[in-house]
């Protein structure tokens, strides 16, 4: 925690935004040439996001934020209330200010997105088989990983485990400082003919409503919590009163919430690259709430490197060094 402060300094913020504008820049253009491959392309919405302020100061607040994003050619638009309403009219006029991220794309269903993705690498040859990632270890010279279908020998391999990354690399003499911050989401049905055309974040408030294929989604913001700790799901209590105030949340779809472990390094900088001191081990984890979207970008990015392509961008900014 006083690694991810020291880290949350203006100035150290924004080097974060310049290291990482490389990956998020292509991300939804990698996404969107895997989907026309995969058939998936009805599941990308390209009709940005909004993030609603109840204060005046709420909006001061973003100055810096804002002023960033001109910096890096990021677009967007500060409305007043009737405005945002008018993107999206079933919300309640219960804030004062918005911030309309044009350019901001969302999936509707990300377990969809995931099995056509699937589909696609099968059906270009590509292999999926079930096994126990936490036996990989080396023979003779090679990687091995037991299956449902045998063991698989490779000359590399690549570890993207996310919050559970630690517990096959410690042993392998790989410490680097991975945290966790949790975090639950629960569907509802809107109530009559309520809806929403993209995801609405409730900022000083701290959850998201994102229309899903499943319904409204409701997220919250992050627990600090071990990975495997009961489940402690008070923020999603807190912030009901004020999400159904804002928006007609219906019944709820599941019986009850979901949780989520995100993957985080105190400086918000996934690891992407060789794993010290283990030839032919590489690693691509530690995305935080960012792991679908820099997903594919991750892959291109981490295939070049093991392939001896040029990167696409240096990715020095990634390296395991980094934390000494």
């Amino acid at each position: 925690m006083l690694a991810f402060r020291r880290n949350s300094t203006p100035e150290r913020l924004v080097e974060t935004m310049e290291a990482m504008r490389p990956l998020f820049s292509r991300s939804v253009g990698e996404h969107a040439a895997l989907m026309a491959e995969s058939d998936a392309e009805r599941y990308l919405r390209r009709n940005g996001w909004l993030k609603l302020y109840r204060s005046d100061a709420g909006l001061a607040g973003t100055a810096r934020e804002r002023a960033i994003a001109a910096e890096l050619g990021i677009p967007l638009r500060v409305l007043d209330r009737e405005e945002a309403r008018a993107l999206e009219p079933s919300l309640a006029p219960v804030f004062r200010h918005a911030v309309f991220w044009e350019q901001a794309a969302s999936v509707s269903n990300p377990l969809a997105v995931t099995r056509a993705y699937a589909a696609r690498f099968k059906a270009l040859g590509g292999v999926i088989l079930r096994g126990d990632a936490m036996r990989l270890h080396q023979s003779a010279g090679r990687w091995r990983v037991e299956t449902a279908e045998g063991p698989v020998d490779a000359e590399a391999t690549v570890v993207a485990l996310g919050p559970w990354a630690p517990d096959l690399l410690q042993p392998l003499g790989i410490r680097l400082p991975l945290g966790i911050k949790r975090g639950y989401h629960r569907h509802f049905h809107p109530r009559g003919n309520a809806g929403l055309a993209r995801p609405v974040l409730d900022a000083e408030t701290g959850y998201c409503l994102a229309p899903m294929e499943q319904g409204i989604r409701l997220t919250t913001g992050a627990e600090f919590a071990a990975r495997d700790a009961a489940p402690t799901p008070v923020q999603f209590e807190r912030v009901m009163p004020a999400a159904t105030g804002l928006f007609p949340l219906g019944d709820p779809v599941e019986e009850r919430p979901w949780m989520g472990a995100r993957p985080c390094f105190a400086d918000s900088r996934p690891v992407i690259g060789r794993a010290p001191g283990q030839g032919g081990l590489w690693l691509a984890y530690g995305h935080g709430h960012s792991g679908l979207t820099l997903g594919p970008v991750t892959g291109r990015l981490i295939a070049e490197m093991m392939t001896g392509e040029t990167p696409f961008c240096d990715p020095a900014p990634y390296r395991a060094e980094r934390f000494g």
